[in-house]
């Protein structure tokens, strides 16, 4: 099973990297006003890529946190419960 993942790890990259090779055409990406930004395409691809994977990371970190902080508030509630109002419930029935 690790050869196999490994086998499949190369052939992820060498397929990307034949993708990079064949992608070095320059593009113009035009932005507001005017502007525009001439680059190879795979690197405007990596590019969107990589943006798109932080933007992602940006917006889930707060769930992240909350139920991380939900986990850890249920694990202290469930190993902490909360003492008896019962002042004798330690002690037993007849104070012993």
């Amino acid at each position: 099973m690790k050869y196999f993942a490994w086998l499949l790890k190369a052939a992820l990259f060498f397929t990307l990297f034949a993708f990079a090779l064949n992608n070095q055409n320059p593009v113009a990406v035009h932005f507001f006003f005017g502007q525009q930004w001439e680059a190879p395409l795979v690197l405007v691809l990596m590019l969107a890529f990589a943006a798109g994977l932080a933007l992602g990371v940006v917006f889930m970190v707060p769930r992240w946190w909350r139920s991380r902080k939900a986990a850890q508030m249920s694990a202290q509630t469930q190993a902490d419960p909360l003492p008896s109002a019962n002042p004798n419930a330690a002690t037993g029935p007849h104070g012993v």
